[in-house]
Formats: structure tokens, C-alpha cells, sequence
């Protein structure tokens, strides 16, 4: 297995393509780069895939899906804002073409394959109606849930604070301390560093 990280967009966001066994999966294609679809090649691209549908992480849905013509795939909570990267681009400024619609959508305890590869699904709702995360075996691809010493914004259309912080406490923090977290912007972490040290979990 590998995965690849690319940081794409102006919110420098984290993009991820898992490769196993011939397969892959592009996750969170803020834009749809070159460099990215060079990444592609000699791989069957089983799927699209956005833990959420904020600009920065679906504004390259339209291009990687004309590039490769694989399905997209959101939760469905997340569908509103998917349908409204235009105004999203707007409050920020930021030129993004309309997403294709979704060709199917995931729920908690889906499981995503990718070659010899399995991930579950967790729907982690705080940062965005819709947010999931993939978790896999020792690693977790978890947008814009937990970052590095942070957690995601709540301040935006659709998010909340309390159940962010639920959904991290109940679903994350179960995992495993050296279970390796690759987040939608920043560095990679670890479970057990963020229930340690993270400012948004410890303490009172």
C-alpha cells in the first residue's frame, strides 16, 4: 500500500491517493492537478472520495472526475454543500467549478477497498454535517476532524463545536495511541499524541 499526500489550494489542504494492488482512490481533491493525475496513472481509480465537501476539499471533484471517470463519493449530510461550492468560493473569494452530483453516498461502517486494503467509515460530524473519516489498518485519513496540537474549524455553515469534540472523544480517541493520523491540513499525528498533549482534549 501506499499513500501519497499532495498539498493542494490556496487553504493549503492535504490531498490523498491510496495505491494497492493496481487500484487507487483519490481523497479530498481540493484541485485537479497535473501532479495529481500524473499520481494516476497505471491504476484503476475506483473512486472520488470527499470526507467533506468544503471548497478546499472538493473544488478539483469536476476535473478528477472528467480526468478518470470514477464515481463520487460523499455522505449524504454533506449534499447542500457539495450543491453550494459556488457560494462557498464566493465568501472566500476563490473561482471554483460546479461538482458533479454524487454517484453514491457512504455511512458509518461502510467499508471502502482498495485492493488488499479495507477502511471503515466513521461519521465524525462537527467540522461539517456530512464529515467522515477512513480508518484503516494503524491509520486513520481524517480531513478536518483532528490536526497536529488542533482540531477543525466550527465557526463555518454547519458546524459544531460540542459535537465535534463528541465526535473525536467517541470515535477517534477509541483507536489505538500509535495509530497514525493524516489530516486535511498540516502534518501527520498520532492518537496517542493528541489525547495527550491536543489543548482542545486535555485538561478540564
Amino acid at each position: 500500500m501506499e499513500i501519497l499526500q499532495f498539498t493542494l489550494t490556496p487553504f493549503v489542504t492535504n490531498c490523498f491517493v491510496i495505491k494497492d494492488s493496481g487500484e487507487s482512490i483519490v481523497i479530498d481533491p481540493g484541485e485537479a492537478t497535473r501532479e495529481l493525475k500524473d499520481a494516476l496513472e497505471g491504476t484503476r481509480v475506483k473512486m472520488i472520495f470527499n470526507t467533506h465537501c468544503h471548497i478546499d476539499h472538493s473544488g478539483g471533484n469536476a476535473g478528477m472526475v472528467a480526468h478518470t471517470s470514477a464515481p463520487l463519493v460523499i455522505h449524504k449530510d454533506d449534499l447542500p454543500l457539495l450543491q453550494g461550492l459556488a457560494q462557498q468560493g464566493q465568501m472566500f473569494g476563490v473561482l471554483v467549478p460546479p461538482s458533479p452530483d454524487p454517484d453514491q453516498y457512504v455511512e458509518e461502517g461502510d467499508t471502502i477497498t482498495v485492493g488488499t486494503v479495507n477502511m471503515k467509515v466513521l461519521h465524525c460530524p462537527g467540522h461539517a454535517p456530512g464529515h467522515v473519516v477512513l480508518v484503516g489498518d494503524g491509520f486513520v485519513i481524517g480531513g478536518d476532524v483532528l490536526f497536529n496540537g488542533s482540531i477543525g474549524r466550527t465557526d463555518l455553515p454547519g458546524g459544531n463545536h460540542a459535537q465535534l469534540i463528541d465526535s473525536i472523544k467517541t470515535k477517534l480517541l477509541t483507536l489505538p495511541d500509535d495509530t497514525i493520523v493524516y489530516s486535511g491540513h498540516g502534518p501527520e499525528t498520532t492518537i496517542g499524541k493528541e489525547r495527550m498533549t491536543n489543548p482542545f482534549l486535555v485538561g478540564p
